[in-house]
């Protein structure tokens, strides 16, 4: 702000609004103390004194003289104006029911000293530099900003500290052009849309009389709201467009926003069959499970002719009564469909290509930290999405819990401030409002590629499920709710008022719409007795196919050599040189250790044509450092991974360390999974207890989630599992909950002992991908075991063999005739068992057997094993886990089937505990070594 050249006549004014009520400010500090300002204000000032006087100078009079009156008036008047900016929404005419106190008085003009005269006097140019033409002073100024600000609609966008963005919110907000051009037709068309969203509740709360079905009334102007939303969508280029909500509302949406037939939604409701009521063209994708799922949790595609060359791709994502858990699935569908993963290397990004929407309730958003999980992801390189519209369902209720006993904040949307999210608060009772809201978080969206949050405020008309009674515990809403006018009624009036339309016309309006729902009715088959036996489809219950997973020892040998083979002038860490360089020897020395082969399992899966995306905490180095599949030059800290440059691969691979999330980031990758099939998708935790954070995930998604919806996924997960002394956290991955979720072939879970078996298992598991067989896959990985030895294979266990689900230690078993004793075991305890037997003098009495894949359980082989054995008397399960946790439980019962009642079974391991593990390596080293003993003893 140096002085210019050629004297004062150049000025250009530096400041107006909020900009010149700070310098003001600080020149009254300049006048009392020039030494309390920094040197470039102080020399601005000694330049051209009053920021007042320069307006002045260079415009018409905007004060009527200079004196500390003037300036401190045209302060209080910017303090003012940008009070009205920033907490303008505390005096909005925000909520339907007008029960919440409408704080006006914080912008009266009294307490900031002003009066109108003095504001007439004020150039409105000192105030609003996107003020309309017609606005010609600073009280008109103010009027029209209380106006922008405090009626129907409402802005929250100070907390978002990026300037450019900031400016650009207000200059739409402040111009006037969100205002839609809103025409008599427009106007008829959005009435309609809303007569029809209230008249299919009116129809169901009639036809199916104390049926739940969660009403979106009080907030019908959801659906439009959703409608203006995906058309902007649709034109800023997205070919996919993904909607997750919890029940609230969802019937609505499926009808009028998916276009599910009414006819289907009745049958569900009449416990009707209504798979024939597909709609023949192909427009609708519905798929059934086999045990299903109520109708308000189901989801949908509908693909939208955008033109005659193209579709658009429009999914409601199936979602259970976890309410947000949606969100990071639908994250993952939505990065799913913007990523190209056809090249070597990361995957293109095209954010433009798929817009994510989620639908919260307003108890739920602040109330459930899944949704700050998910809000975190938005701006990491391997999870964001360009921008998600978040739309609160705001009924001001949850369940019957009112908004002061629901949240610590003033409003259900404040947790977006902590990440600079711009909020809208609207009311729902206004449909135009309602399209501005949705105009300007599209434009939003297109012009930054961030989240912007609507907050739709409307009530709830009903109880929480339509059977409650809402008098018993919130009466005086009820009361305020019965006695308010529907938003069709509501909005009615006031195009009668505008002279839009007549009565005749609204009535025949209602009138077609309930013909038309009548006419679904009608459609609806008769009720038929359901088959209480659901049976999953032959091929969900067949046995997976057998699959080569082998590759030649000389492919193995060039992959290597390219994934060891470092770019010029690459520094690596010494000592991590030399552990990667190790590698070149292993092949031909036959140790190939877990992390190499996990490496060269990836290398042939992408050479394949199958892309790859692998996500956890630490997930490129590795936890236990074991991975190492990015590398950071050691003085430029340059990223590069083997993998990125490989010569021969034919599609992309993607790694990227997580947020410490566990819950979103694995629902991010189920729904990545789900929307990209062809995509091998691993997530690993950091340690298999982590997964105790994802457990709705798991439960309702992974394991239930082809029964409930027909949804597929092959998605991997990396839980590292075993008992080495790091206490009751860092033991268990909690292998007993797979296993009792475990039904249907719903999933694999696998517990390996070698590193030739988990590169055979991940190439198994990208080759069913796309077939109908394909399941989630659960692998309890290694930690002290990714250096052991003994788990390292040869080159020819990956060149000549392939997965076995049994595995037989080399070291037992050589005389049929001397064993009297089969261990059963799965995954460390195993090795720790091999290790234990090399140290026996005599052997030939007992047989050591790994389950390395304990479900599907492998009955045939085991049995197999067994009738080798013919002077057998006892079998032992042996694992590190107490009793009640670990695969006891699971595979007692199922041992005992297969043995004679000369063949005793039992367990030896740990006694039940509730903790998982004990705190002390000492007790534990102890405890272990009682458990080896004991299974590696003979007593007769």
């Amino acid at each position: 702000m140096g002085k210019p050249a050629s004297g004062k006549s150049s000025y250009q004014p530096a400041f107006y609004g909020p900009n010149l009520g700070v310098a003001m400010e600080l020149y009254d500090k300049y006048l009392e103390n020039p030494d309390s300002v920094d040197e470039e204000m102080r020399d601005f000032f000694a330049t051209w004194g009053s920021p007042i006087e320069q307006e002045v100078t260079e415009r018409k009079p905007a004060v009527t003289s200079t004196n500390q009156m003037d300036i401190e008036k045209v302060i209080a008047a910017v303090t003012l104006v940008n009070k009205i900016r920033a907490y303008g929404h505390l005096a909005a005419d925000i909520y339907p029911l007008g029960d919440v106190h409408r704080q006006e008085e914080l912008f009266d003009l009294s307490r900031y000293q002003l009066t109108k005269e003095d504001l007439e006097k004020m150039d409105s140019s000192l105030l609003c530099q996107d003020a309309p033409s017609t606005v010609k002073n600073a009280y008109e100024v103010v009027n029209y900003l209380k106006d922008v600000y405090m009626k129907k609609i409402a802005f929250e966008f100070y907390h978002v500290n990026d300037i450019n963005e900031k400016n650009w919110l207000q200059k739409k907000v402040e111009s006037g052009s969100l205002k839609p051009a809103c025409n008599k037709e427009l106007k008829k068309k959005l009435l309609k849309r809303v007569v029809e969203v209230e008249e299919f509740e009116n129809y169901l709360h009639k036809t199916f009389v104390g049926q739940k079905r969660f009403s979106i009334e009080g907030l019908d102007t959801m659906v439009p709201l959703l409608d203006e939303i995906i058309s902007q969508s649709v034109v800023n280029g997205a070919k996919n467009v993904h909607i997750g909500m919890a029940h609230r509302g969802r019937l609505n949406v499926l009808a009028h926003v998916l276009e599910k037939p009414y006819e289907m939604i009745f049958a569900e409701f009449q416990h009707a069959p209504n798979k024939n009521l597909v709609p023949s063209e192909g427009s609708i994708g519905i798929s059934f499970g086999w045990t299903g799922d109520v109708k308000y949790h189901l989801g949908l595609n509908r693909q939208i002719k955008k033109s005659s060359t193209s579709n658009v791709r429009l999914t409601l994502a199936n979602n259970p009564s976890h309410l947000e858990f949606v969100g990071s699935v639908v994250e993952g569908f939505t990065r799913a469909s913007q990523d190209d993963r056809t090249a070597p290397g990361f995957p293109e990004e095209n954010h433009q290509s798929a817009q994510a929407i989620l639908i919260h309730g307003d108890a739920a958003f602040p109330g459930q930290g899944i949704v700050a999980e998910t809000l975190n992801l938005t701006g990491l390189k391997g999870y964001r999405t360009g921008g998600t519209i978040h739309i609160i369902a705001n009924n001001t209720i949850g369940f019957t819990t009112e908004s002061s006993d629901s949240r610590s904040t003033r409003y259900a949307s404040d947790l977006a401030k902590g990440f600079e999210i711009p909020i809208i608060h609207v009311n729902a009772d206004d449909p135009e409002s309602v399209i501005q809201a949705a105009k300007l978080a599209c434009e939003y969206r297109a012009a930054f590629n961030k989240d912007f949050l609507i907050d739709l405020i409307g009530y709830r008309r009903y109880g929480h499920n339509e059977m409650d009674e809402p008098m018993t515990t919130n009466p005086l809403m009820y009361k305020n709710i019965k006695e308010h006018p529907t938003i069709t009624a509501s909005y009615f009036r006031q195009l009668q008022a505008e002279g839009v339309l007549s009565e005749i016309e609204f009535h025949g309006f209602k009138n077609e719409v309930v013909a038309k729902l009548k006419q679904a009715y009608e459609k609806v088959p008769t009720k038929e007795e359901m088959d209480e036996e659901a049976l999953p489809p032959n091929s969900v219950e067949r046995d997976l196919p057998l699959i080569d997973t082998t590759i030649s020892a000389e492919r193995l040998k060039e992959i290597n050599h390219e994934l060891i083979s470092f770019p010029d002038n690459f520094q690596i860490f010494d000592k991590l040189g030399k552990i990667l360089k190790r590698r070149e020897a292993a092949i031909e020395d036959g140790k190939i250790d877990w992390g190499m082969a996990e490496t060269l399992a990836f290398a042939s899966i992408i050479q394949d044509g199958t892309p790859i995306r692998l996500s956890g905490q630490d997930s490129e180095r590795g936890t236990f450092a074991h991975r190492n599949i990015v590398l950071h030059d050691s003085e430029t800290g340059r990223v590069y991974s083997p993998l990125h440059l490989l010569s021969t691969a034919q599609a992309s691979f993607a790694v990227h360390n997580s947020p410490l999330s566990e819950g979103a980031v694995l629902g991010f990758e189920y729904g990545y999974n789900v929307f990209a099939p062809e995509t091998l998708v691993l997530w690993e935790a950091q340690f298999g207890d982590f997964a105790n954070a994802a457990q709705v995930i798991f439960d309702q998604f992974i394991s239930a989630g082809r029964a409930k919806w027909g949804q597929k996924s092959g998605l991997v997960m990396l839980l590292p599992h075993a008992y080495e002394g790091q206490g009751p956290e860092h033991s268990s991955g909690r292998m007993e909950r797979f296993l009792s979720s475990a039904a249907e072939n719903n999933w694999t879970v696998a517990n390996l002992t070698t590193s030739a078996q988990y590169f055979h298992i991940l190439r198994r598991q990208a080759a069913i991908l796309n077939k109908e067989e394909v399941r989630p896959l659960v692998i309890m990985t290694p930690k002290s075991l990714l250096r052991n030895a003994d788990v390292a294979s040869s080159t020819t266990a990956f060149s000549n063999e392939t997965f076995q689900s049994v595995v037989e230690d080399e070291l037992t078993g050589k005389n049929p005739q001397a064993v009297k004793r089969i261990v059963l075991s799965t995954g460390k305890i195993a090795i720790d068992l091999h290790q234990g037997i090399k140290q026996l003098e005599d052997s030939d009495w007992v047989h050591s057997v790994r389950i390395e894949e304990l479900y599907p359980f492998p009955a045939n082989k085991l049995k197999e094993i067994i009738i080798k054995y013919p002077n057998l008397e006892e079998i032992r399960w042996v694992q590190e886990e107490p009793q009640n946790m670990g695969a006891w439980s699971f595979m007692e019962p199922r041992v005992k089937k297969l043995l004679q009642d000369s063949v005793s079974f039992d367990y030896i391991g740990r006694r039940r505990r509730s903790s998982p593990a004990e705190g002390d390596p000492i007790v534990h080293r102890k405890n272990q070594a009682k458990i080896i003993n004991k299974a590696l003893t003979w007593t007769e």
